[in-house]
């Protein structure tokens, strides 16, 4: 992506006020709900195809294809209700870019999943918030509420039969929420178990109706693929996974935050350039490229010209997830760092299945044996053998999540964990 420095915008724009809706409306706002809703040009099964031509990949992490997702919805039925769970639950470590919506733009994510209820048929949407997200939640009800007193939610929007209301819903407090069956048992009031597939959320979803789950970032594209249309939209960033980004960037750099940029952006500019690069002129050791459950990226990976669309990161090994891109830098203890995301999944793990719950567990004993100096070689192949034992096996992907950098700081910094072997420790196993 060689001309992101001319990129405009389109997502967060610079515009003063816009979360406030005399604002977002005097810019456009709400008008591609109007259009798509009153127009005869633009029936729900229109909608549904400009999206699934445009390919919003899931910006949550998944990154399916969102138009393609909605299309799996079945053909409505009379008196059966139909409803979008939109995930902002955003739990998982060095992810933080939904946040930037809620607070500068939440509009364009309303007026984006107005349109999905309308392509899809739908009577309701549930934004789910993760809980520590006190003052988001409050702009994201504020907004809502402003919405419905101007006529863009609820009964009969622009005088015609379609009617739709919006719930902001406030989260549980844990990274399992995040995983979309397990928002929808949130949601209903229960213990938050991933619940296993078949069935699909578009068969059996929200009370047993058909439902889809989508990321708020995902449905914030939508109004702007319907303005601009899809070859336009698609046309911006990589070809292979197209569109604006919301990169989140920290760790050990000089400006973290969150940056609008097309996709396909080189991992290099987006350390040395857009966030200033590593902090006390310091060289890379790793990056996490899309969030803590995401395959680490070497120094050789960044000056080799890898760039954040899944295709580049697919070669390496990694993904994208959620593109919340952590920089290590060289003094990093990886070992450390492993330790700790693996204590995150560890603590977060709902319970549900004996291999995630008995082995994330494991995970951490296990490494702390590195960081404290008493671990053996055998330790290595122990943690190993988890990762076999755990990626695949369970219900949801929090295992997979947990087993990806243990695995990945193995194949790529083995050297910090032999480093770390005790030799009385290999002599008491040998």
């Amino acid at each position: 992506m060689e001309n992101w420095r001319e990129y405009k915008k389109i997502l967060l724009p610079d515009i003063p006020n816009l979360n406030k809706i005399d604002v977002f409306t005097q810019h456009g706002g709400y008008e591609m709900l109007k259009k798509v809703v009153t127009s005869s040009d633009w029936d729900p099964k229109k909608v549904v195809n400009e999206v699934k031509a445009a390919n919003i990949r899931g910006r949550g992490g998944a990154g399916f294809n969102a138009g393609l997702k909605w299309s799996f919805m079945p053909p409505k039925q009379e008196g059966v209700p139909r409803y979008l769970a939109c995930n902002g639950d955003e739990s998982e470590p060095g992810t933080f870019k939904d946040r930037r919506i809620y607070e500068f733009n939440p509009h364009l994510f309303i007026e984006g999943a107005l349109i999905a209820c309308y392509a899809m048929e739908m009577e309701a949407a549930y934004v789910y918030i993760r809980g520590e997200y006190i003052d988001y939640i409050d702009i994201m009800q504020k907004a809502v509420d402003e919405a419905y007193a101007k006529g863009f939610a609820g009964k009969n929007l622009f005088g015609t039969d379609f009617s739709c209301d919006v719930y902001v819903h406030t989260g549980a407090g844990a990274y399992i929420c995040g995983e979309e069956t397990s928002l929808m048992e949130s949601l209903e009031g229960n213990r938050p178990y991933p619940r296993s597939k078949p069935p699909f959320p578009a068969q059996y979803g929200l009370w047993g109706k058909p439902t889809t789950i989508n990321n708020i970032e995902t449905l914030a594209n939508v109004p702007l693929v319907i303005r601009h249309g899809a070859d336009w939209w698609s046309s911006i960033g990589a070809a292979c996974h197209p569109g604006p980004i919301l990169y989140g960037i920290s760790g050990h750099v000089n400006r973290p935050g969150v940056y609008e940029y097309p996709s396909g952006m080189k991992v290099s500019d987006m350390i040395y350039e857009v966030a200033g690069g590593v902090r006390n002129g310091k060289k890379i050791k790793a990056v996490v490229p899309g969030g803590s459950s995401c395959p680490f990226l070497t120094l050789e990976d960044v000056e080799n010209g890898i760039t954040l669309d899944s295709d580049s990161l697919r070669s390496v090994g990694s993904v994208l997830g959620t593109a919340g891109m952590c920089v290590l830098d060289e003094d990093t203890d990886i070992v450390r760092f492993v330790y700790r995301v693996a204590k995150f999944y560890d603590h977060e793990s709902c319970g549900q299945c004996t291999p995630c719950r008995e082995g994330t567990g494991w995970f951490v004993q296990t490494l702390r044996k590195f960081v404290n100096g008493t671990a053996s070689t055998r330790d290595i192949e122990v943690l190993l053998n988890l990762c076999d034992s755990m990626e695949g096996r369970t219900v949801c992907a929090l295992a997979d999540a947990t087993a990806w950098p243990v695995r990945s700081a193995l194949k790529r910094f083995r050297g910090d964990f032999e480093a770390r072997v005790s030799e009385k420790a290999v002599f008491a196993t040998s």
